[in-house]
């Protein structure tokens, strides 16, 4: 008869695995024993290795957000290969004012995951979802990022008259960069970025 596994067991191996390759690269990178102890002793050093691990997960990247700017002219600025259509004033609201720098951040979820599920993660770890001129800021000051992954942002939203809601979000079709718009309703995938702002 097989033996049902402790899932306290389970947990404490996964933690000991995380510990021993932190150990570890600590060990190959000349430290000791009483380096690894410091993160017991030393105020801030935990906090220093978790922002380390979660900047992994999140880049950040500052523009310069410029809402003097009509729409069409964020958009020209980005000098994209392809734009639809849906992506025009009437769909998509700029609502911020004047020039302001921002420091955007890239979530990268390493999973599927749906819209709600990527708000509510953004949430609470204390941003909302970047909207359309933030977007833009993006495209335009950093133009070769969306040639590495797909950039949504979930922070404007329009409807068609069907009903389906759409977002924007940065791509790119071969070598051409494009803006585009892609319903909500289906889940996001793996590989794509989900830009933010922090609150």
């Amino acid at each position: 008869m097989s033996r049902e596994k402790s899932q306290f067991l389970s947990g404490f191996g996964v933690a000991f695995e995380i510990f021993k390759r932190i150990a570890d690269a600590v060990l190959e990178q000349g430290g000791s024993d009483g380096d690894l102890r410091r993160v017991l002793s030393e105020e801030g050093l935990a906090s220093g290795v978790a922002k380390l691990i979660v900047s992994s997960v999140r880049q950040s990247f500052r523009v310069l957000v410029d809402c003097t700017k009509s729409l069409a002219e964020m958009i020209q600025a980005g000098s994209y290969g392809y734009v639809n259509s849906d992506i025009n004033s009437k769909n998509f609201k700029v609502e911020g004012q004047g020039r302001q720098e921002v420091e955007v951040v890239l979530f990268h979820f390493k999973r599927a995951i749906s819209i709600d599920d990527a708000l509510r993660e953004m949430e609470k770890a204390g941003y909302r979802p970047a909207r359309i001129e933030e977007l833009l800021a993006l495209g335009a000051q950093y133009p070769d990022l969306q040639k590495q992954f797909p950039i949504v942002a979930l922070g404007s939203m329009w409807q068609n008259p069907n009903g389906y809601c759409g977002v924007a979000f940065l791509g790119r079709v071969d070598a051409e960069r494009k803006l585009s718009s892609d319903w909500i309703e289906s889940d996001w995938s793996g590989g794509c970025r989900f830009v933010a702002v922090r609150k």
